[in-house]
């Protein structure tokens, strides 16, 4: 199926766009859907998290994905 995702901070910085569409298998959950992000962008490895929307709602790691859904990638923000 095919996924369009949003990044945002240092996600975007390091894939290189503000968004990305990429195949993945059907089913695919997010924690795959991760870790298929991290085989094709390594640096992603090097966040200590990074959280992941669906449909506007932080999704757990077994959610099963859609290929309507909208994606975004969320990294840890820090503030003062």
């Amino acid at each position: 199926m095919k996924l369009k995702l949003s990044l945002f901070g240092i996600t975007k910085e390091i894939v290189g766009s503000p968004e990305l569409e990429l195949t993945a298998p059907d089913p695919q959950s997010v924690a795959g859907l991760m870790e298929q992000l991290r085989t094709q962008y390594p640096r992603l490895r090097e966040l200590t998290s990074c959280a992941v929307a669906v449909n506007s709602e932080y999704a757990a790691d077994d959610y099963q994905l859609q290929e309507r859904d909208e994606i975004a990638l969320i990294p840890p923000v820090s503030g003062g």
